[in-house]
């Protein structure tokens, strides 16, 4: 089964011309099934991007998918038309008594900002806690995953000297564990940030199970044993390009910016990249969809009490 969007959204076009099956909002009103709801927390400032990432990443799987967007605030996008926003996206509050099968939460371009100088970390620390009553299984993907252990754990920020950009080799922890099956021992995921995870921080301060981690980037990926908060430090959904765009963005700013790490051929930016990671990104959404999603959700999302 394909994931269901909006008829205009840009995804349908450019998935079409990748031979990804997606399915049209009017094409799916004549079938008899009931798909997950899955929402997209989009912080990312090239929203259109990360939607295309990410609805890519779902529609590698069997099951038919009703996909949301959503965003906290109605600021000017320097990034993102306005049009679009206005079309595709809806507010908190226009939701906040649905239910959903998943929810993800994005990444943000927020460096080395502390949590309590976050512009919206209300609005964001709203809808993860909303998430624990309302959804089956959410996704925190790179800075999501600080708001997020900040939030349930009251894990400050923790930094690293230079920032972790790159593709970094991981390993997995937990042989049966069913988020990380079909993994390699070892594979390779994209990384961008400051934001640092050591092993033993985690294992001291939280109650998360560690599925897969690197001696360089640190901790990569955890769950909670509820399956209801999955954790991912990286940037899985990424293009191959898109360490690339990040860089020369940055080099802008300072030009003393390191290359990203096992990126480049040759270690030159002159060099056009290629996604090494794919193959793992498309298997960890597929089984977080299956085994934290589709196993655990009722099949009615409405609440007991109505």
């Amino acid at each position: 089964m394909p994931i269901r969007i909006p008829d205009l959204l840009p995804a349908v076009d450019l998935l079409n011309s990748e031979n990804i099956f997606v399915m049209t909002e009017t094409r799916a009103m004549h079938q008899d099934v009931r798909p997950l709801k899955v929402l997209l927390l989009n912080l990312m400032p090239k929203k259109i991007e990360t939607e295309n990432q990410l609805i890519r990443m779902l529609s590698n799987s069997p099951l038919q998918i009703d996909f949301e967007l959503l965003r906290i605030d109605h600021e000017e996008s320097k990034n993102t038309p306005t049009a679009h926003l206005n079309s595709f996206y809806r507010d908190f509050a226009d939701i906040k008594n649905n239910q959903y099968d998943g929810l993800i939460v994005t990444g943000a371009p927020l460096g080395k900002v502390p949590w309590e100088n976050v512009r919206y970390k209300d609005e964001v620390a709203e809808v993860i806690l909303w998430s624990q009553e309302n959804v089956t299984s959410t996704m925190f993907l790179c800075w999501a995953v600080e708001a997020a252990l900040n939030i349930f754990y009251d894990l400050p920020k923790k930094l690293r000297e230079q920032k972790l950009s790159g593709v970094y080799e991981h390993q997995t922890r937990h042989k049966h564990e069913t988020l990380t099956r079909g993994f390699d021992d070892l594979f390779k995921a994209p990384h961008s940030r400051f934001a640092d995870y050591p092993v033993n921080i985690i294992k001291n301060h939280t109650d998360l199970h560690i599925l897969a981690s690197s001696e360089a980037a640190g901790v990569y990926l955890m769950a909670s044993s509820d399956r209801k908060k999955v954790f991912v430090t990286g940037h899985p959904e990424y293009d191959a390009e898109t360490l690339a765009q990040e860089y020369w963005r940055d080099i802008e700013v300072d030009k003393n910016t390191p290359i990203p790490i096992n990126y480049f051929a040759g270690n030159s930016p002159e060099n056009k990249p290629c996604s090494n990671w794919r193959s793992h990104a498309n298997l960890l959404f597929s089984n977080w969809l299956n085994y934290y999603v589709y196993q655990m959700t009722p099949f009615e999302l409405e609440r007991e009490d109505k």
